[in-house]
């Protein structure tokens, strides 16, 4: 047994000793070293952060209560997670191949022959007839290990390990993806129940002002004109208020769908009137070096590396095939003597195998390798471009949109302000309802657009966070 081990010692010492893979380098990044600049981007910081947190980023008490159940309930991030245990799964069955699997049994056997077929002659007077046999054993052994003289299997493993951490990172992309969908389901929901608000109110000051008006023509002092001109501000704010119910409803669906649980009224979203997430907790990185980092331009590395793996085990089909064969044991009559020395078996069976003719088999295996090894860099590159749009782009609005705000702002005051003056100077008789209708028209569609720039500043940061890599927070567990 000790001569049996010191043989597979010295064997497994001469395993791996060849590298047939190539030495993998990371392709050069495809994009500029800095996002861009200009008057629709925002000023380039001094010193450029990491991302935080998405518990630091969301201020919101309800939202992260709701990220925090959707984490805990979403099927598709449960999928994710399922994933990794399959793939690491896998990985440790091609580990295992590395090593040999070594097998121990016992036995015992015993039989009965006559004394006239074991001696193969007659019995003598008074000797027994029969003669009893007994044989005990003990033995370990290896079969068929492959020894890794060219790295075919440790190539494989490497490949396998590459794998389960590419899906790694496709679950840590996943989850940054299902913080920003529970965040802008969130927001749109809050974003419609401000729309839904503002139609209501503007159907009770519709129906206010087409009461007063119809009130002036039982009087004399209006016209019919009026009256139906009234009308028009009372039914198109009827309209909305229906149609904004059903979105809110909708709203509502699609919150529950990704968050994969009911979500209670308690938790349901306010108007959205102010900032949901926190504007000083954004990441500052302006570095394209960022994107390296986010989980899907990892996972596409991953894969990368896991194929330029895969190329050094299709250069070692080139190469002999060696398998070891090899066995140790006690064997004796007797369990006496079973444990002495002269007791002890062994065999040893090393086996060379290597294709003479395989028709192009092996060298097409090899092209296929290089080949999908190509396709990983071009997916490398594409994802980090990707990437490098996705932040540009989101810079772009992020640049503009808090001017846009304080412009709408500014509008929807003015309108209002518009429609008091223009109220009270048809009460007085010195205007026509025209210019009311105007007002109202204006002041309404004004305060619509405000909810919407509103949102779309609450998204774009969403999407911006989730574009330069954070939302992890895995320093608290999520």
């Amino acid at each position: 047994m000790r001569r049996l081990a010191l043989m597979l010692a010295g064997v497994t010492a001469l395993g791996g000793c060849i590298d047939l893979a190539p030495t993998y380098h990371r392709p050069a990044s495809p994009t500029p070293a800095s996002f861009p600049t200009g008057p629709a981007y925002p000023p380039a910081p001094a010193v450029a952060t990491a991302p935080t947190g998405w518990r630091d980023f969301f201020a919101d008490p309800k939202l992260r209560g709701i990220i925090e159940t959707a984490l805990s309930n979403n099927r598709d991030l449960r999928i994710a997670v399922a994933n990794i245990a399959a793939a690491r799964a896998q990985y440790h069955v091609q580990r295992a191949a590395e090593f040999p699997t070594l097998g121990a049994s016992a036995t015992a056997t015993y039989g009965q022959e006559p004394v006239s077929v074991v001696s193969g002659g007659a019995v003598a007077p008074g000797q027994s007839t029969v003669f009893n046999e007994r044989l005990y054993s003990l033995g370990a052994g290896v079969t068929n290990w492959q020894l890794d003289l060219f790295g075919k299997v440790r190539d494989l493993t490497r490949a396998a390990q590459d794998q389960y951490f590419a899906t790694r990172q496709a679950r840590d992309a996943a989850q940054i993806t299902l913080v920003g969908e529970v965040a802008a389901d969130y927001l749109t929901l809050s974003s419609d129940r401000s729309l839904l608000a503002i139609a209501r109110g503007t159907l009770q000051s519709g129906q206010a002002s087409l009461d007063l008006t119809q009130a002036r023509l039982n009087a004399g002092v209006a016209s019919a004109l009026d009256v139906e001109q009234a009308k028009t501000t009372v039914q198109q704010a009827r309209y909305d208020v229906a149609r904004l119910t059903t979105l809110v409803a909708q709203d509502r669906n699609a919150l529950e769908l990704v968050v994969g649980a009911p979500v209670a009224d308690a938790d349901l979203p306010d108007a959205l009137d102010g900032e949901v997430v926190v504007l000083d907790k954004l990441p500052a990185a302006m570095s394209s070096a960022v994107l390296l980092d986010r989980p899907d331009v990892l996972q596409a590395e991953d894969v990368l590396r896991g194929a330029n793996a895969s190329i050094g085990a299709a250069r070692a089909n080139f190469f002999p095939s060696i398998s070891l064969t090899g066995s140790g044991g006690l064997t004796s009559l007797a369990l006496s003597t079973l444990f002495k020395g002269a007791s002890a078996t062994w065999s040893f069976a090393p086996t060379v195998s290597q294709t003479i003719f395989d028709f192009g088999a092996n060298k097409g295996n090899l092209a296929y390798a290089k080949a999908e090894r190509d396709v990983d860099v071009a997916q490398y590159e594409k994802a980090i471009q990707t990437a490098f749009r996705e932040v540009a782009d989101a810079l772009a609005q992020r640049g503009t949109i808090d001017e846009q705000v304080a412009a709408q702002g500014a509008l929807t005051e003015a309108s209002h302000q518009s429609l008091i003056l223009a109220t009270a100077r048809y009460e007085r008789g010195a205007d026509t309802y025209l210019n009311v209708l105007i007002a109202q028209r204006t002041y309404y569609a004004a305060q619509q657009t405000l909810v919407t720039t509103r949102l779309a500043r609450s998204l774009n940061l969403v999407t911006l966070y989730g574009a330069l890599g954070g939302g992890l927070d895995t320093a608290k567990g999520g």
